[in-house]
């Protein structure tokens, strides 16, 4: 199981505060709202999707490991998926398909286990 870093309770409410922001009934979150949010979401992922064979990058704000597999234990991973924290948090809450992401070119996803769609959206807000 993942180790937890975000207080579930503060992470669900960063999350909430950039849906509030993403839906323009409230403005935009600060830096630190959003990083809590992103984290928050893939430590989530990293308890839905256990296992160390994908790595998950949302620069600058965080990176997990998930989806059982092999295990890489140095340099590079060979199944990588890296988005910005906007694409991921729309992906992780169902405002973004999967194929969409791939297709519109915000989501790059590398090696053959690296497809989350099977375990995303995390959530249907």
């Amino acid at each position: 199981m993942a180790r937890r870093r975000i207080d579930p309770e503060a992470g669900w409410h960063a999350l909430e505060t950039w849906l509030a922001g993403e839906d323009q009934s409230a403005a935009a979150p600060d830096r630190g709202t959003l990083a809590t949010a992103v984290r928050y979401t893939l430590e989530v992922l990293a308890e839905t999707a256990p296992g160390n064979s994908v790595e998950v990058r949302v620069p600058p704000f965080g990176v997990t490991q998930c989806v059982e597999g092999p295990r890489h234990t140095r340099g590079t991973p060979p199944n990588v998926v890296e988005t910005d924290p906007l694409t991921w948090l729309r992906l992780a809450t169902g405002r973004l398909g999967w194929d969409e992401a791939k297709d519109g070119g915000t989501v790059h996803a590398s090696g053959t286990r690296a497809e989350l769609g099977a375990v995303l959206p995390l959530w249907t807000l």
